[in-house]
């Protein structure tokens, strides 16, 4: 969600994927241009047809797995994948020369390991992006419940949820 509005505070075309037409509903709310749902339309072919063919600049992932090689063909020339989960695994074949070819940047990050001495080190983003939005925040509440992370699954673990109320 955060990458949605920094994207379009920053002139970006934003294009998301989700799974159900609320989700897509939710992102396109949050200034997503175009939301595909990926259960009724092969987001690949959308996204090629959307961009004429030419690609996107910025993939921001965290599928993994089978994604992989998808994400590097919708890629344009100097694009960069930034890969920050792995949902479906960690693995996939890659042809490397698309990589070389199109002159690739992959960058991958997980705030997960790291304590909370190294995250507390990272510097908030400033406001000042996201007021073209013409939204402000009134409330952050950040809300721990215990339920199943079933991407890890049987790691059970405190997942948090942020909710946010924006006007």
């Amino acid at each position: 969600t955060t990458a949605i509005q920094l994207s379009k505070a920053f002139g970006a075309t934003v294009y998301t994927t989700a799974g159900t037409s609320e989700k897509c509903e939710f992102c396109e709310n949050l200034g997503a241009d175009v939301s595909i749902n990926y259960r009724e339309q092969d987001f690949s072919e959308e996204i090629k047809r959307l961009t004429e063919g030419k690609g996107v600049n910025v993939i921001l992932d965290m599928v993994g797995g089978p994604y992989f090689p998808k994400n590097i063909r919708l890629l344009a020339d100097e694009g960069r994948l930034v890969q920050i989960a792995l949902m479906q695994g960690s693995k996939a074949e890659v042809d490397f020369r698309s990589l070389l070819l199109k002159s690739v940047t992959l960058t991958g990050s997980t705030l997960r390991p790291r304590s909370v001495e190294e995250k507390t080190k990272i510097k908030p983003i400033p406001q000042d992006p996201i007021s073209p939005l013409g939204k402000k925040l009134f409330e952050i509440k950040y809300v721990e419940f215990e339920k199943p992370n079933y991407q890890l699954r049987k790691n059970y673990t405190y997942q948090r949820a942020i909710k946010t109320i924006v006007i």
